[in-house]
């Protein structure tokens, strides 16, 4: 059985992305890595609290078969530009470094449909620039997955992302902007799962489209 590593467990694909984990009878140790305790009790589940800001000093528990990085933030929630930047690249740069340097084979990104290293948009140049530098770590299977806005139940109040997410359905249901319908956390994670047991050719980027099949 493998052991999985989860960086941004409690957020809302990797709430669900650890509950899937821990039910999966492939998977014998789940590893989280938070900033405050996750509540969470399992016998398969192993938790470290960690200072983001010196992973350095954790990057020897970084060890295991499949890296899952659901880390991510919104410029609103972070307080800045260069906060945002820290979450959404710094920190997950880190823990991919970290799992690279201790041979982890699999590394399994959430990016977004809209990443581009070149894009004039801030969140989607950090998306890209996160793409494009995972791409040089040493790992024998990458994945990327690029979901559109994601549903579901989450911290905090949003009522910018429940607007665009009713708009989106709308559109949808014209035959509009179906490249970018919303997708549930819960089926980007099972997406997560399934991606690193597929014989696809590394790196693997996962559309919208793919994901949704991947989720079967």
């Amino acid at each position: 059985m493998k052991t999985a590593l989860v960086t941004g467990a409690t957020g809302l694909v990797g709430s669900c992305l650890v509950s899937r984990l821990l039910e999966d009878d492939r998977f014998g140790k789940v590893v989280i890595f938070t900033r405050r305790s996750s509540g969470l009790e399992h016998e398969k589940l192993v938790e470290h609290i960690v200072d983001f800001d010196a992973l350095e000093s954790y990057q020897d528990l970084v060890k295991g078969d499949i890296l899952f990085s659901a880390l991510g933030t919104t410029i609103k929630t972070a307080g800045s530009k260069d906060a945002q930047y820290l979450v959404d690249y710094t920190y997950q740069y880190g823990f991919a470094r970290a799992a690279s340097k201790n041979r982890v084979p699999c590394y399994v990104l959430i990016s977004s449909a809209h990443a581009s290293s070149k894009s004039r948009s801030f969140y989607s140049r950090i998306k890209g620039e996160l793409e494009r530098d995972i791409r040089l770590l040493d790992f024998k299977q990458l994945h990327i997955l690029q979901p559109s806005l994601l549903e579901g139940e989450r911290a905090g109040n949003r009522p910018g992302e429940r607007f665009g997410g009713m708009l989106l359905h709308f559109l949808n249901r014209l035959g509009l902007f179906k490249r970018y319908r919303p997708i549930k956390g819960d089926l980007v994670a099972r997406a997560m799962i399934n991606s690193c047991f597929t014989a696809a050719a590394s790196p693997r980027v996962h559309e919208l489209d793919e994901l949704f099949k991947l989720a079967d």
